[in-house]
């Protein structure tokens, strides 16, 4: 914009420079008179009327651009000063002419309004119970512009409308609303029932106005120090009190469980009399029928352990019989093996003592011959560990072994 203004401006002085410099190809200057004078004059006069004309309207282009943007999230509305017509716009630009149009642009996202002189018990303006005691109270409330009813509003809408319109609705509702209840049901009781009714009364308020109630939140509550402290005596006290009730509850519970379980215990042991008194009946009954049939059925197994017992013992008999005749085949057998052993072994003794004594024949002569093999004999009796030594026999015709023996021997033979 101010480039556009400076070249304007710089336009407007060559136009000006242009009407008071002489012609340089025009016809040969006259001679200076008063006319001439003036025309110039009306020239220059006509030059800057037009420039200050341009220098003006750029300003007011400036200070007036006829082309407003909206935002994203915003709504403008447009009001013709003619005709008295309303344009809602959203999001982009709209052309707003100066003198012709006005353009006005609010926003719909949510707001929240929060009553800080409402928040303590001891703040300026705290909330009163119906009990007369100042209550500090956390609240919030949340609203937004309706899109639908905003071009209808927006002449009555003033801009500040959160502190004309929202914040004087908002304390004229809660103010009345929290002196309905008391103290203690602002704290615990009734708090969802007090939000509902602010929302209530609150909402349709602020809809004649174009404004959208979103909802109410009500958060910590502020007690004067002096009920506090009653408060958490007597929430003692409750406690206390519901404890003790709960502990009575329980025991008497306790009492009748243990009553209840007496008397399934009764229940059941009757229960199982009477199923063992049935079970004794039924099983003596089918004992009954079942001996009606055991007893035909013990007589065969009597009758056939007599004949089985006859018999085993014909069996035995015959086997006893067997067995006697087996023995005495066996035993004659016997006895004839027996005999033909002692048959077998006298021959063999008589044959054993034929070659022994041909053996001792055959020995007898050979040492006869040979009297050394004595001597070859017992060296062979003895250990190997023993040196043998070949001697010839002594001359007296003593044992040939006497010098080996030692001299006590040969003394002991001499006495």
């Amino acid at each position: 914009m101010l480039h556009r203004l400076n070249v304007m401006a710089r336009a407007a002085r060559r136009m000006l420079a242009r009407t008071l410099r002489p012609a340089e190809d025009g016809p040969p200057a006259v001679p200076f008179s008063a006319e001439a004078t003036l025309s110039r004059l009306a020239r220059a006069q006509r030059t800057l009327l037009f420039a200050g004309t341009a220098v003006l309207a750029g300003w007011l282009l400036y200070k007036h651009f006829p082309v407003a943007t909206v935002a994203r999230g915003d709504v403008g509305v447009r009001t013709n000063q003619l005709t008295g017509g309303v344009t809602q716009w959203r999001d982009g630009s709209v052309l707003v002419l100066p003198g012709l149009h006005e353009m006005r642009v609010y926003s719909l996202r949510d707001q929240v309004y929060r009553p800080e002189q409402v928040s303590r018990s001891s703040g300026p303006a705290p909330l009163q119970s119906v009990e007369g005691l100042s209550v500090g109270v956390d609240l919030a409330v949340r609203y937004a512009l309706d899109p639908a009813r905003i071009a209808a509003v927006a002449k009555s809408l003033p801009d500040n409308y959160a502190g004309e319109i929202v914040e004087p609705a908002v304390q004229g509702v809660i103010y009345k609303v929290f002196a309905r209840y008391t103290v203690r049901e602002i704290f615990s009781t009734r708090r969802a029932e007090i939000q509902q009714v602010i929302e209530g009364e609150l909402k349709p308020r602020l809809a004649a106005d174009g404004i959208v109630l979103r909802g109410v939140q009500m958060g910590k509550v502020d007690l004067p120090a002096d009920y506090k402290r009653g408060m958490e005596g007597l929430l003692a006290e409750e406690l206390e009190t519901q404890k003790m009730r709960y502990t009575l509850e329980l025991k008497d519970k306790r009492v009748k469980e243990t009553e209840l379980e007496a008397q399934a215990d009764k229940v059941r042991r009757e229960v199982r009399a009477e199923a063992s008194a049935r079970e004794q009946i039924i099983a003596a009954k089918a004992q009954e029928e079942a001996m009606k049939h055991v007893l035909p059925f013990k007589q065969r197994q009597i009758e056939q352990r007599q004949l089985e017992a006859e018999a085993d013992k014909q069996s035995r008999m015959k086997i006893a019989e067997g067995s006697a005749q087996a023995r005495r085949i066996e035993a004659a057998g016997e006895a004839d093996a027996r005999q033909k052993l002692a048959e077998v072994e006298a021959w063999r003794m008589e044959r054993i003592g034929k070659v022994n004594a041909e053996q001792m024949a055959r020995e007898g002569a050979l040492i006869t011959q040979h009297p050394l093999l004595i001597q070859k004999t017992l060296a062979d009796k003895l250990s190997d560990k023993i040196q043998v030594i070949i001697a010839p026999p002594p001359g007296d015709g003593g044992f040939v072994g006497a010098g080996l023996l030692g001299n006590s021997r040969v003394a002991a033979r001499k006495e």
